[in-house]
């Protein structure tokens, strides 16, 4: 069994946070396009939320990752995409491969701040010309003495705005392309550091991305998350857990607008019966909490056989891919049973569909996932197995 009774204690203690300290303020970080990162994640960092992984020794619980799944699935009723999605790069998405690779000294640093809330953390991967294809960067860390000097510039930068740290993937080498990269350690603060501009995106409102460039950017080469060299290996290794939390964090949302566009069908008449009574309405409703049932136990079995010390690569893939299309399907079925009302942006749905829509880009765009999937089957052109 995943879940125990020491995981409802902390569910319990997080279902109460986000009911009294983020969902009251949700509407006003939206209409502002940014939430205060320094003051909830201090607060969640008190709690100790921002570290149920991480080594005790830098402020963490030290427990398994199924309490950072748990965390993810809980934060799906945060009543907005754009918040969870911040607290999951603190958690899920810069800190991973620091916590599980990085030196004492880097880790004391950067991780131990991160946890406690002190610092926020953003994740350098992508790039005006390098999203989903993640080997293909530009921007470098060229060798001087004892630092890395970097030039470049990363895109989409969640929490950018804010953050005191970037775990920044550069190439370090002019080796193959999957062997000259490396992860480091950038503080924001550091000369040549430009957040350029603050992104206005569709959804996600409340999250601040940025695009950010680095102009002789220096800093010492101890700042290095493990080897040289190793970044893109330790970048596909995080992105398991990123993209398991991305799936998990759509379950709570997903049954949120269903339950919220019963309500609404149920309430609203239209040809001397309520919208809810036409059988395309509560079928198609049906389905999709049956859908949402089938992703939450692909995601567990994912969680069961990471926390087993499994590659979970395949599966956190088919759960990313899946949340992704189904989040698609579900919100745009509900905002249309919703008619006029889901048009406006007053109500649930239409934030859901505008913010769910990220999750078939964000962290690997659906046809990357379908490559992966089907390298791993034998079936992509060129690959073992393939025709």
């Amino acid at each position: 069994m995943l879940f125990t009774a020491d995981h409802d204690d902390i569910r319990r203690s997080l279902q109460k946070f986000i009911a009294n300290e983020i969902n009251p303020h949700v509407d006003d970080w939206e209409r502002a396009d940014i939430f205060p990162a320094h003051e909830l994640f201090k607060k969640m960092g008190s709690l100790g939320f921002l570290g149920l992984n991480k080594p005790v020794e830098f402020g963490g619980s030290g427990l398994d990752y199924s309490y950072a799944l748990m965390m993810a699935e809980e934060l799906g009723a945060i009543t907005c995409g754009g918040v969870p999605m911040a607290i999951g790069v603190q958690t899920d998405m810069a800190t991973p491969a620091l916590a599980r690779f990085g030196s004492d000294e880097v880790r004391r640093e950067f991780l131990a701040p991160s946890i406690s809330g002190d610092f926020v953390a953003c994740i350098g991967v992508s790039e005006p010309g390098a999203g989903s294809d993640v080997a293909s960067i530009k921007t470098q860390a060229r060798s001087d003495g004892d630092d890395y000097v970097i030039n470049g510039g990363k895109m989409w930068i969640t929490n950018g705005t804010q953050a005191d740290w970037i775990c920044l993937l550069a190439n370090t080498g002019d080796g193959p392309v999957h062997r000259n990269k490396s992860l480091i350690c950038v503080p924001m603060k550091s000369k040549g550091v430009n957040v350029a501009r603050k992104l206005d995106k569709m959804g996600m409102r409340s999250s601040d991305t940025a695009q950010i460039f680095f102009d002789e950017v220096r800093v010492p080469k101890r700042n290095r998350i493990g080897d040289e060299g190793k970044g893109f290996t330790y970048q596909m290794i995080q992105f398991q857990e990123e993209r398991l939390w991305g799936a998990a964090a759509c379950l709570k949302s997903h049954e949120y607008i269903i339950n919220e566009t019963i309500e609404y069908t149920r309430n609203r008449k239209a040809f001397g019966q309520s919208i809810l009574d036409n059988q395309v309405v509560h079928f198609k409703l049906a389905e999709m909490q049956t859908e949402v049932e089938l992703l939450r136990a692909l995601i567990y079995r994912a969680a069961e056989q990471l926390v087993a010390g499994e590659d979970v690569t395949k599966l956190a893939t088919m759960a990313k891919l899946k949340a992704g299309r189904l989040g698609r399907e579900l919100t745009d079925a509900c905002l249309q049973y919703w008619g006029g009302m889901g048009f406006t942006n007053e109500t649930p749905v239409s934030r859901a569909y505008r913010d769910s829509r990220l999750t078939s880009i964000g962290g690997g765009a659906d046809e990357v996932m379908l490559m992966v999937l089907c390298k791993m089957m034998g079936t992509l052109p060129g690959s073992k197995g393939s025709s």
